[in-house]
């Protein structure tokens, strides 16, 4: 839920600050940009903290090679994605990377909620919140794209 609240609460928060006038996020496309900025830094960051970082390798399907380093490279294309989505040329690019890499996560997601896994020795978010939440980051990234 952290995710969301970081998109919403972003959102809310720099939508009133263009508003204000802020010429910069004066709209709604870049106030979605900025949160949607924040909630990947909220979720990247944590792919390098050691507590969080052996759960998310848990998360890695079989399937998949080398999970820490899938794990890493996810954070790193996380982060990149945020810093691109405040940089207006890249920003579109940047959110059509973001939800096409929300989409190849997605998977990862649904393993850890089939298998009752913890994320810093919480549950995760069971998989229909999951789901509706996934569509609705993915939605955000599009829109932010647009």
């Amino acid at each position: 839920m952290v995710p969301f609240i970081a998109l919403l609460g972003g959102f809310v928060v720099l939508r009133l600050l263009g508003l204000a006038g802020i010429d910069v996020l004066d709209g709604w496309q870049p106030a979605l940009r900025g949160a949607l900025a924040l909630m990947f830094v909220v979720t990247g960051v944590p792919h390098f903290l050691p507590s969080w970082r052996r759960d998310f390798v848990a998360m890695i399907p079989e399937v998949f090679p080398h999970p820490a380093l899938l794990v890493t490279i996810t954070g790193v294309l996380e982060l990149a994605g945020a810093a691109g989505l405040l940089i207006p040329p890249l920003a579109p690019w940047a959110a059509i990377g973001l939800a096409l890499l929300m989409v190849a996560m997605f998977p990862a997601n649904v393993l850890a909620a089939r298998r009752g896994l913890t994320l810093a020795g919480k549950p995760v978010t069971p998989l229909p919140v999951r789901t509706a939440l996934q569509v609705l980051f993915i939605a955000a990234a599009i829109a932010a794209a647009a």
